[in-house]
């Protein structure tokens, strides 16, 4: 979704990888931009040397830039870049999706936005602390549109009742429990500046979020006006390899075969190209990333990505996908059918079976473990070598 949005702005940017930076490969550079996903991976895959590699990049005076994830990987509860700390999962509302106005400050992150309007996608909160950051944002009031888990602002407000969903779903919803929390903050750390956004500038088809992220990347980099010419650079050339292409549409025939039952089963719809809403029971966000992050690969090969890896990384996903697929349209009929007996949670189902496939595709981890862990792997391997 970063990488989408950075080029769909025209921004310069080059991907990095947590083993580049552990080999040191921020050097040279003025700006790491860390994007959404779990914190608590992020730490892991970096390791004690990525982590000493980011202080000392940011200490020497680069800049730091973490969206959602990304930010709460530099507060005080991952890689302490800002002595700011996030709230406890029982004091938030963690399950807020959608648009929401911002409260601004006078910055020039926010030149030209006059109705400050952008999108979040299941926050973490932070943990007032304004002794020692900068607040940019904080937020106001969620547009009717937005989602809090299952349930949409809009109707809710109007028609039900929050006080009584919330002692429902064992979980705080009403998006009121946001209002006046920071959402964007910026601090110091050694001689570089650390800007930490719990809302999404990099949404598809949000341009205050395209016009955010060119004012951070002149406010950050010191670029002066972004040049936003057409970006005519294409993919290399490749002849076309029958065995390849057929495996290609196999992996693309598999992950449209999933998304479908679960639309014409009424268990998620898409708020927009890359991101679906889910009901209360069931994962959505590992689907729709799986889904999108394969239409991306095949999207790639058909316009003539150059990688000689193509064939033997999708030989490796097919072997791990279509077992995954077969078992997760499965357990998808049966949390349905379970829904009809009583309320599920992701992680909470009486169905022994639920559980021991839910523990099989995904482990017992909220960030995923289990084959999806080795699955997604795969996938992100393979379409990182083809960006």
């Amino acid at each position: 979704m970063a990488y989408k949005a950075l080029k769909a702005a025209h921004l310069p940017f080059e991907l990095v990888r947590s083993e580049d930076i552990k080999k040191g490969a921020l050097f040279g550079y003025k700006l790491l931009f860390v994007p959404g996903g779990w914190a608590s991976n992020k730490i892991k895959t970096l390791g004690a040397d990525g982590i000493l590699q980011i202080k000392e990049f940011v200490g020497r005076g680069g800049n730091y830039l973490g969206f959602c994830g990304g930010a709460g990987l530099a507060t005080a509860d991952g890689i302490g870049l800002l002595n700011i700390r996030r709230k406890p999962t029982k004091d938030r509302v963690p399950s807020f999706s959608g648009r929401i106005r911002l409260n601004l400050s006078e910055h020039p992150i926010w030149q030209d936005i006059t109705d400050p309007v952008f999108h979040a996608w299941w926050p973490s909160q932070f943990l007032p602390d304004r002794d020692t950051n900068h607040l940019l944002a904080a937020y106001g009031a969620a547009l009717p549109d937005s989602f809090s888990s299952d349930l949409n602002v809009g109707d809710t407000v109007r028609y039900g009742d929050w006080a009584d969903s919330e002692k429902n779903y064992g979980i705080n919803l009403n998006p009121e429990r946001l209002l006046d929390d920071p959402a964007v903050v910026e601090g110091a750390f050694g001689d570089g500046k650390v800007l930490l956004s719990l809302v999404h500038f990099d949404t598809p088809e949000d341009s205050n979020g395209t016009l955010v992220l060119k004012n951070i990347w002149n406010y950050l980099q010191g670029m002066g006006n972004i040049d936003v010419h057409a970006d005519t650079e294409g993919p290399v050339g490749l002849v076309k390899d029958r065995v390849e292409q057929s495996l290609m549409d196999e992996l693309e025939s598999a992950a449209d075969e999933l998304i479908s039952l679960g639309l014409r089963n009424f268990l998620w719809f898409w708020r927009n190209p890359m991101l679906l809403q889910w009901r209360r029971g069931v994962r959505g966000l590992e689907y729709c990333t799986l889904f999108t992050m394969i239409k991306e690969i095949a999207a790639l090969i058909r316009s003539g990505c150059n990688s000689s890896l193509i064939t033997s990384h999708s030989s490796r996903i097919k072997n791990l996908l279509l077992p995954f697929s077969d078992q997760a349209k499965r357990l998808l009929i049966l949390e349905r059918q379970a829904m009809l007996s009583g309320p599920i949670t992701y992680e909470m189902c009486n169905n022994p079976e639920i559980q021991k496939m839910r523990t099989w595709l995904f482990g017992n981890s909220k960030s995923h473990g289990g084959l999806f862990k080795e699955l997604i792997d795969a996938v992100d391997e393979l379409l990182y070598s083809l960006l």
